[in-house]
């Protein structure tokens, strides 16, 4: 979760700069009459055609190349240098990749492959190493004697760190020399220099982003970890680590079971029914590998591959495994006379760890960033290899079999009676003439993505959100007490708890099979508890059932946390809100201890409809936590430690943990 101030309409730049273009239409001299706007004026000709050179496209619209120019864009950075690295892994050149995030917070990222080149491009009479970092679309990948397999495939990645960063250092071992170049904002500093011998071999990427494009430049040990976790997994042998020189913090990843560690490493918290199934098979270009192990849970966890790119929208591959896997389980159970109802791709997902990586010489992927596979002919090869594959393992384990398609004809039956479920909701709402819960404070608003809604723990608490709201674009929906824990539970069971009803149909994104975010009637959630064990609690248990039954709310930035004051400092006729226990201390030092008056809220109840507006409802003034994922892995496993039916895991979390929890009434 990262903090976000945030405001319920434009920020302020915004807005001026809105302005500015308006102003700049408005002035505009208007054509007469008898001049038809559309005929040429003379003032567009040939010299109003903006050609930009080298990599200033990619200093105008980063966004294009990178995704974004937030936190995430910038981990992107890293990613894009690491993948070139482990493509010569791929190609059979590099055995270990070490990346550095420096005091100075710059990123070191080291191999020991072959090496950029260095001499003389014939094309461009400059050395290869320059073009490589200065041209779009230049790079090895083109040339299959190179590289076989690349996900690097478009040859702008390492040129885009480039461009976006203020500065960029890059240090070749070839050929028994080492040679040195210095690049700023995507232009050559310095010029390419021999430092002298070597009998090592590798390429180092050192650079540091630009604080002209980026809104961040910090880098999260936590989350280039993740990556780099995953690179280890989906690279069988490959060793890869991390060393943060700003704290000490240090990872090594390396994984000679490949992705079949990996299924077990997604698992680890939970329990399996069966040991991971693996297969892998070479058909013309392409290689494919899968393992996959269920158990016990009511979540499915799929993460599919493209030469190493995490292809988080899916694509060719994965729709051909979902399709092999319910044909296969279908056949099987009804040759074997062990099922009276016909599963469906849900059902036989349910409870299923899966990693799906496929390389390919000639991939089509959607865009740069790359999170969407879109060869056609992929699908039909993976359905082939996973229905065979997975075929022979079913009539090798009969027992394992038995015991999963029983567990997916108990979810069959349980996707039945939710559907009734929500039947019976929708006919119960028709009734009473509303769609909407009672309890709901609606706003007056109908635009969705101005719009937001403070679930709210208790009546109390909703009745000073209520009175202090703006009723014109802010809702306000009071819990009763805990939901249920939806974790341990599956989906009939979930649409049978009031609360969530309540909160599904106020959302009204419905659940399930028929979620459709585009119905979505608020774009921002606010969850505001107390900050006490309770509230904690309540917060915790609603954050998993949109991560496990809603996970679109928050993949698109739709969820956040609402941060309440924890203390008034008052002394005389001024006052003061203090959200963290260490601004207390601060604020009490700086004014002095005489005649100070402290009130410490355990709940928001305690504050009147004013108060809760100033300090937690007015977009101008409030801090919001914004909830975000980026890492899948251990998201999933945070919810299965804390809300799931195993106590050591939880209870050695909690352990690790205790220290790192403030402001928290017990």
């Amino acid at each position: 979760m990262e903090p976000e101030n945030t405001e319920s309409q434009q920020n302020p730049e915004e807005q001026t700069q809105e302005k500015q273009e308006n102003t700049q239409e408005i002035n505009v001299e208007t054509p007469t009459p008898q001049k038809s706007p559309v005929l040429n004026d003379g003032s567009y000709k040939a010299e109003k055609i903006q050609v930009l050179g080298g990599l200033d496209a990619v200093r105008k619209r980063p966004a294009m190349y990178i995704g974004s120019t937030s936190i995430r864009g910038l981990h992107h950075l890293v990613y894009e240098v690491v993948d070139n690295s482990v493509d010569e892994a791929l190609a059979g050149h590099c055995t270990e990749i070490k990346v550095f995030i420096n005091e100075d917070n710059s990123i070191k990222v080291i191999d020991n492959g072959r090496g950029i080149p260095v001499d003389i491009h014939p094309k461009f009479n400059r050395p290869a190493l320059e073009i490589v970092l200065t041209k779009l679309h230049a790079g090895g990948k083109f040339d299959k004697g190179s590289y076989k397999v690349s996900g690097g495939l478009h040859g702008v990645g390492v040129s885009c760190v480039n461009a976006l960063s203020k500065k960029l250092i890059v240090t070749v071992k070839r050929d028994g020399r080492i040679y040195e170049m210095e690049f700023e904002r995507g232009k050559v500093a310095k010029e390419i220099k021999e430092l002298g011998d070597s009998d090592e071999q590798g390429t180092t990427v050192q650079f540091w982003p630009d604080n002209e494009i980026f809104t961040e430049t910090v880098f999260n040990f936590d989350t280039l970890s993740s990556r780099l976790r995953e690179l280890a997994f989906l690279n069988k042998g490959l060793k890869i680590s991390i060393k943060d020189e700003r704290d000490g913090k240090e990872n090594v990843f390396q994984y000679e079971g490949g992705i079949l560690s990996f299924v077990e490493h997604i698992n680890k918290n939970k329990t399996p029914l069966c040991e991971p199934i693996y297969f892998t098979k070479e058909k013309g270009e392409y290689e494919l590998e899968i393992s996959m192990q269920y158990n016990n849970s009511y979540q499915e966890n799929i993460f599919s591959f493209a030469n190493n790119i995490n292809t988080i929208e899916g694509g060719s591959h994965l729709a051909g495994f979902k399709t092999a896997l319910t044909r296969t389980f279908n056949n099987y159970a009804e040759k074997n006379k062990l099922k009276d109802v016909k599963l469906n791709s849900e059902d036989v997902r349910e409870g299923l760890a899966a990693v799906i990586s496929i390389k390919l010489a000639e991939p089509q992927f959607e865009g740069q960033t790359k999170t969407k596979l879109g060869n056609s002919e992929v699908k039909g090869i993976v359905d082939s290899i996973v229905s065979s594959g997975l075929n022979t393992y079913l009539e090798e384990n009969p027992r394992v079999a038995k015991q999963v398609v029983e567990k997916f004809i108990t979810a069959a039956k349980a996707r039945e009676a939710a559907r009734k479920a929500r039947d019976l909701t929708r006919r119960k709402s028709a009734l009473e003439g509303s769609s909407l819960p009672g309890k709901l404070a609606d706003c007056q608003e109908r635009d969705a993505s101005k719009c937001e809604v403070f679930i709210v723990e208790g009546d109390s608490a909703g009745g000073s959100c209520k009175q202090g709201r703006d009723r014109k674009f802010q809702a306000v929906l009071p819990l009763r007490g805990k939901i249920l824990n939806v974790e341990k539970s599956r989906l009939h069971k979930i649409l049978s708890s009031q609360e969530i009803v309540t909160v599904i149909t106020a959302l009204g994104t419905s659940i399930g099979e028929e979620f459709n975010i585009e119905k979505l009637r608020y774009h921002r959630i606010i969850i505001m508890t107390d900050a006490d064990v309770d509230g904690a609690h309540i917060t915790c248990l609603l954050l998993t059932f949109f991560y496990r039954y809603m996970p679109k709310l928050i993949e698109n930035g739709h969820v956040y946390i609402a941060q309440p004051p924890l203390f008034k400092v008052k002394k005389g006729k001024q006052q003061w809100y203090v959200y963290k226990e260490e601004e207390l201390f601060k604020k009490i030092k700086e004014i002095g201890k005489e005649n100070v008056n402290l009130q410490r809220y355990k709940g928001l109840g305690e504050m009147n409809p004013d108060q809760l507006w100033d300090t937690t409802l007015d977009p101008d003034t409030r801090i919001l936590k914004k909830v975000t994922i980026e890492d899948a892995v251990a998201a999933d496993e945070i919810f299965t430690i804390l809300m799931g039916d195993q106590v050591e895991p939880r209870r050695k979390f909690i352990e690790d943990h205790a220290k790192e929890v403030k402001n928290l009434d017990v």
